[in-house]
């Protein structure tokens, strides 16, 4: 299990830590954020994200800034080193998965490959 305090598996940005702080507070269930993959787009593989109500005690479990992240072990691989960032501009605001592993993304921005 991951989670020591020198762990990289995946880790947040300040930004990242702010936003994911207010979306838990409007969820009464969520104890923290689950984090995978699937297998989609035409890069092959896009991230998953959603509230985590629950831990079925098979999940990764990162505790970074205050945010318990919940990582599907399926996906463990593919995201070890992986940064959540927040962008936020005049058009879009939208969590970013800055990560180490993706050799090569399509063009919208959606899906990556390994």
């Amino acid at each position: 299990m991951f989670g020591s305090p020198d762990s990289k598996l995946f880790t947040l940005t300040d930004k990242a830590a702010e936003r994911a702080k207010i979306l838990l507070a409007q969820n009464d269930q969520a104890i923290g954020l689950k984090v995978g993959i699937k297998t989609a787009g035409c890069s092959g593989f896009a991230y998953t994200m959603d509230y985590a109500e629950e831990a079925t005690g098979k999940e990764d479990v990162v505790e970074e800034k205050g945010i318990k992240i919940l990582i599907d072990p399926s996906a463990t691989m593919f995201l070890i080193g992986t940064e959540l960032d927040w962008h936020e501009d005049k058009l879009e605001s939208r969590f970013v998965f800055n990560n180490p592993n993706a050799k090569g993304m399509c063009g919208c921005g959606e899906s990556f490959t390994v």
